[in-house]
């Protein structure tokens, strides 16, 4: 071989070799990242981090644990001040506040269009972090709900599992008033002043606050209009205990007041938590609005987001892609350790999804809520959600004292147009 051919290969070789350590080098550094709840998103992101650093020494991460308002808070406060120094590489949004972001702050997160695919998370996760036809997050956790009931409870009223699948509003009802007579258990515990199931049942009709434009959608929401007459309906039949706030809420199920629960899945580890009542529950698909509606909605969720800003944006889309959007495995981890259904839908041909639980009977409940995630409608939760909750909520007093659906229609109308001016 001649001089000229020997030097063009060592040319050649180490240009790749060049190639090989800017890449690595480019993939070296430290991915900042915000999130709340130390036993759920943090200890999940510390265990992505760690699978990643596993197999890029040189990538290491910094999960910043804040309360969720001071998430909020901080970086609403630096994208309206501009001060992107301050921001992380990578931060957790609720997707109830997602569309508000990305509006609000248009090219302050990175798009990951092209980057991630995309067609391997459940569709209405996906949905809620699009803006003209571009993708922004990564989907993490589902809010998918279901129907805890105690098995016991309705044996004892004369019911077996299968009067529980796949029934209406209206069927729930009229078991929950012979649970009653029967056993002296209400059917579920309800918070007056929150609107959480109007929700749940609001986006099982296929709508929400706001049109799939992003326009204020209230008095003439069908789904919405039979939320409100379903709750209505529920408080006026007395099946239910009242509760005020999260903890006593959640003490209504867990003493064994109540024989049902519906919510989303996230609860199924409080649920498990009481050992003396293993093999006492059940799980269902929700009640449907009528006979022709579906039984899948969802109730809560966040995903991650990169600041466009960041100066490590693509090894902070890389991580994200390799273990969120790849890595079976790890989805079956947290799902053991944390409890968390994840949007990515591979995830569910791991062993963990299709395992019996013996808790629940030795139901596959893991395997039932990621068949309903599928199911779940797609709508836009627009920029303005947690404002027209807030007047959802102020109006439920006067749904629970007898006033007609049409009149609380038009009072959360009226304050929703007022708060968001």
């Amino acid at each position: 071989m001649d001089r000229s051919r020997i030097l063009q290969k060592f040319a050649a070789v180490a240009l790749a070799s060049a190639s090989v350590f800017a890449a690595t080098a480019a993939f070296a550094g430290e991915v900042t990242i915000w999130c709340w709840d130390p036993n759920f998103n943090v200890a999940i992101m510390k265990e992505a981090g760690a699978r990643y650093t596993a197999k890029h020494p040189g990538t290491t991460f910094n999960v910043v644990d804040f309360a969720k308002a001071d998430v909020e808070q901080k970086l609403q406060t630096a994208l309206s001040s501009g001060t992107t120094e301050a921001l992380p590489d990578i931060v957790l949004i609720e997707d109830y506040g997602a569309q508000k972001y990305l509006q609000s702050f248009p090219g302050a997160f990175a798009e990951l269009s092209g980057k991630i695919d995309f067609k391997g998370f459940a569709p209405y996760k996906v949905q809620l972090m699009t803006l003209n036809d571009k993708v922004y997050g990564m989907p993490f956790d589902s809010g998918v709900t279901g129907m805890y009931y105690r098995k016991d409870y309705l044996e004892q009223a004369g019911f077996k599992p299968e009067d529980m699948q796949n029934i209406t509003w209206e069927r729930f009802i009229e078991i929950g008033k012979q649970v009653e007579a029967k056993t002296g258990h209400k059917m579920m515990g309800i918070d007056p002043n929150d609107a959480g199931l109007i929700r749940i049942l609001m986006q099982s009709g296929g709508q929400w606050y706001f049109d799939n434009d992003g326009n204020l959608n209230i008095e003439k929401n069908a789904a919405l209009k039979a939320a409100l007459e379903t709750e209505a309906k529920l408080l006026q039949a007395n099946i239910y205990k009242p509760t005020a706030g999260w903890n006593n809420w959640v003490a209504s199920f867990t003493s064994g007041d109540v024989a049902s629960v519906i919510t989303g899945v996230w609860i199924t580890g409080t649920v498990k938590a009481q050992a003396d009542q293993k093999g006492k529950w059940g799980v269902a698909p929700i009640p449907s609005l009528d006979a022709n509606a579906g039984h899948a909605s969802n109730l809560g969720g966040s995903s991650w987001y990169v600041l466009e800003s960041s100066k490590e944006k693509d090894e902070a889309i890389d991580f994200l892609n390799e273990v969120y959007a790849k890595d079976v495995d790890f989805y079956q981890k947290i799902l053991i350790d944390q409890g968390a259904v994840g949007s990515f839908l591979d995830a569910r041909k791991g062993p963990t999804y299709s395992a019996a639980d013996d808790f629940f009977g030795g139901e596959k409940v893991w395997q039932n809520f990621s068949d309903w995630l599928v199911k779940v409608p797609s709508v836009n939760y627009g920029v303005y959600t947690n404002e027209v909750d807030n007047a959802v909520t102020a109006n439920l007093p006067a749904l629970a004292k007898g006033t007609p659906v049409d009149d609380v229609l038009k009072a959360i109308q009226e304050q929703a147009e007022g708060q968001i001016q």
